[in-house]
């Protein structure tokens, strides 16, 4: 085992924002499945401005997956506008246990 792990192995935590036609299509909950398939955590929310908001944190490849996931596809009936990534950074360890959904 050498001692400095693969690039894509550092772990990084993104926020991120999404608009357009995001709310009421079940993009919350698509948005959790894809990122527990991916082994990522984080968190998902509604915001009152018509747009979904969250964070990710797990493999910098597979937060790279997850953010072009949150760009180009989404849920079926959603149609994204764009995405926002902000705040992007190495993490030592995760801040959270699972991906849930923030009422």
């Amino acid at each position: 085992m050498s001692m400095n792990m693969a690039e894509g192995d550092t772990l990084i935590s993104v926020d991120y924002e999404i608009f357009g036609k995001v709310q009421g299509v079940f993009f919350r909950k698509y948005t959790q499945a894809e990122g527990k398939k991916l082994g990522l955590v984080g968190w998902v929310q509604n915001t009152d401005q018509g747009t979904v908001q969250g964070q990710l944190q797990g493999p910098i490849s597979e937060v790279r997956h997850m953010q072009e996931w949150l760009e180009t596809r989404g849920s079926p009936k959603s149609h994204i506008d764009r995405a926002n990534f902000r705040n992007e950074k190495v993490i030592v360890k995760l801040d959270y246990s699972d991906f849930q959904i923030v009422k």
